[in-house]
């Protein structure tokens, strides 16, 4: 398969997240090679690809404003040093994390990622940034996901989930990322399912998949276990209909912008 990076973003509490844990993971069973970044503070997609707390708390975290190029440092080389292995497959690099008040920003973190997404890594298929919530990081002057190949919008059934993923859409356009798809989660029946393909739809956004809501997945969150412990099969389903979706964009795109 050709190289693809892919963020994934979305509003606060949608299960974005556990979301980005099962894309690295199905991708991973697909026999690709995958680099999982966790761009958020608060960081929790170790949880999600089979790591313990305090595995995931242990993570080195990546340099803030690494100097990239044939006189710095180079993305390999950050993966060798900062990154680990992780139960599901993905190899995990931990791009931020806010430990006390007042630390400061966390800019220097997101020009760290930036730039290793501006060259290639090489020996590696699929490089999946899972971003904070919000909007900050595809801003002009952060522009984290500058070099997303794909932008996957995680929504939930309500409307301000899709009025945020319209947004997002827009500042992805404006930064020149190549395709942007939405995910439905935690649909409930077909009434949540209706709502996704008619408040997308009105809003010029591509539904990839809908993952339904199950109660399995939230228990296992509650007991401490990651999405690696337990993927219900209807999850499973929809999260390989989503990355066939994703596949087919690189198949059709002449050129990948890495």
């Amino acid at each position: 398969m050709s190289a693809l990076t892919v963020g994934v973003v979305g509003k606060g509490g949608v299960g974005k997240t556990t979301i980005a844990g099962l894309i690295a993971r199905t991708y991973v069973e697909r026999g690709a090679r995958v680099i999982a970044i966790d761009t958020d503070s608060n960081p929790n997609l170790g949880l999600s690809l089979g790591l313990s707390l305090a595995d995931t708390e242990a993570i080195p975290v990546l340099p803030r404003s690494v100097f990239f190029g044939s006189a710095g440092t180079s993305a390999e080389s950050l993966v060798t040093e900062y990154g680990r292995p992780t139960p599901a497959g993905p190899t995990l690099l931990s791009a931020i994390r806010v430990n006390e008040a007042g630390a400061g920003c966390t800019c220097g973190g997101h020009a760290t990622v930036r730039g290793m997404l501006a060259g290639a890594l090489t020996d590696v298929d699929v490089t999946l940034v899972d971003m904070e919530a919000g909007l900050e990081h595809l801003s002009r002057s952060g522009g984290t996901l500058a070099y997303a190949d794909v932008l996957v919008v995680v929504c939930e059934p309500t409307r301000k989930s899709v009025l945020t993923a319209t947004r997002t859409r827009d500042l992805a356009e404006e930064l020149g990322i190549p395709h942007v798809v939405a995910v439905g989660n935690k649909s409930q029946g077909s009434e949540d399912v209706g709502f996704f393909k008619a408040a997308l739809s009105s809003n010029g956004l591509a539904l990839a998949a809908i993952v339904p809501y199950d109660p399995e997945i939230a228990s296992a969150d509650r007991a401490g276990a990651g999405a690696i412990d337990i993927v219900p099969r209807s999850l499973g389903v929809e999260i390989e209909r989503l990355l066939d979706v994703l596949d087919d964009m690189v198949a059709s795109s002449p050129s990948l912008k890495r």
